[in-house]
């Protein structure tokens, strides 16, 4: 490892940092305009940027002429290769992991079965790909996971304080996985991870207010307001799952009737086909193909995420809203549907929601716990 890359970024004085995340999020930024964002001295930021082009961080580019100044300004770049990090999420029984830069742009992925919950198990295998990494990429810096259930931060580390898939209560993931690797831990639900994400290197870059639903096997929703990851009082805020969409709609497990659970998720457009032997996939086909049972359940599920997007919009007034997640075919099957329900719910003042889908592919849930550790090395 050379002498610049063994700087620590966590480690760095917090007005270093902040230089760093203005060039990380924004791009390319002239000196001139990081003091400003900032208000310092020029004097300050010619001690902030050298430490970070020594550190191998920014690099200095060309001369750009700023108009509010009518003189040239030099650019400082990001250098994102100059660090790695590994994100991991985990599921019941698969591990999937994603090596990414510092712009969170991956570079490596793989997957692997889990030989059991057990976090002993699961922490030795993540410590095991993170050393399978490490051979290529002997700069990753922090690890990063992403795991579906609720999390807490604790002074000796993050606390998986319940996740049902892995059946596991107050399991101390981050201190665990440290003392395993050597590295930095942060742990978060994945939802929250991944808006983090989106947020800072995504469809949510620059944004100040945005908002994040995901729509598969489970609802999940993350929210950013005034630059700022809402996580609640019981850190439990964005909880749409059992939202009633549709009072004379099905029930879902817990006895509710007609809530979002119960319409939209993938388990619920499956038992409403009912056809032995189709899994979600194949409904997904059957309504591409015109079937009209298919597309019928697909509309009621269109409309239902409509109501959870309006309910979103008029609570928080985000300017982008981003819909993904492994059931994101309702938008391209029942996209007017959802849409009318928006028009028809949202407030008559409201501004016109921005809606951006994205395409889905689970390794995102990874690149989302690489997302989340540089977010905790800059904050």
């Amino acid at each position: 490892m050379s002498d610049s890359a063994s700087v620590d970024i966590a480690g760095l004085a917090p007005a270093v940092k902040a230089a760093l995340l203005e060039v990380l999020i924004h791009g390319e930024l002239p000196r001139a305009e990081i003091a400003r964002r900032l208000n310092l001295s020029r004097a300050s930021l010619t001690r902030i940027t050298r430490t970070l082009v020594d550190a191998g961080l920014l690099a200095e580019g060309g001369t750009r002429l700023m108009a509010q100044t009518g003189r040239p300004s030099e650019m400082l770049i990001l250098q994102p290769q100059a660090r790695h990090v590994l994100g991991i999420k985990l599921t019941g029984d698969v591990l999937y992991a994603t090596v990414t830069d510092l712009s969170a742009t991956a570079v490596a992925s793989r997957e692997l079965r889990l030989p059991s919950p057990d976090p002993a198990d699961v922490v030795a295998e993540i410590a095991g790909v993170a050393r399978e990494f490490s051979a290529e990429y002997p700069d990753i810096v922090a690890v990063g996971i992403a795991i579906a259930g609720r999390v807490r931060q604790d002074r000796a580390g993050a606390v998986v304080e319940v996740s049902a898939f892995l059946d596991w209560t107050d399991v101390p993931l981050g201190a665990m996985v440290t003392e395993a690797t050597g590295l930095p831990c942060s742990v978060e639900n994945d939802v929250r991870a991944l808006t983090v994400t989106e947020h800072w290197f995504g469809a949510g870059t620059g944004l100040d207010d945005m908002a994040l639903i995901t729509v598969g096997v489970g609802i999940g929703c993350g929210l950013v307001v005034n630059g700022r990851l809402v996580e609640g009082a019981h850190a439990r805020a964005g909880q749409l799952s059992h939202l009633i969409v549709d009072d004379a709609g099905p029930y879902c497990d817990l006895g509710h009737r007609g809530c979002a659970t119960s319409m939209l998720v993938n388990s619920a457009i499956v038992g409403a086909y009912r056809v032995a032997g189709v899994d979600y996939e194949g409904v997904v086909a059957a309504a591409r193909a015109g079937d009209a049972v298919a597309r019928a359940i697909f509309a009621d599920a269109g409309r239902a995420l409509g109501v959870l997007v309006a309910s979103v919009a008029n609570l928080t007034d985000p300017q982008k809203i981003v819909l993904t997640g492994d059931g994101i075919a309702v938008v391209e099957l029942a996209g007017d549907a959802m849409r009318a329900e928006i028009a028809r719910r949202l407030d008559t003042e409201a501004v016109d929601v921005d809606i951006d889908v994205r395409l889905w592919d689970f390794s995102e849930w990874a690149r989302a716990g690489a997302g989340l550790a540089i977010r905790d090395m800059l904050s």
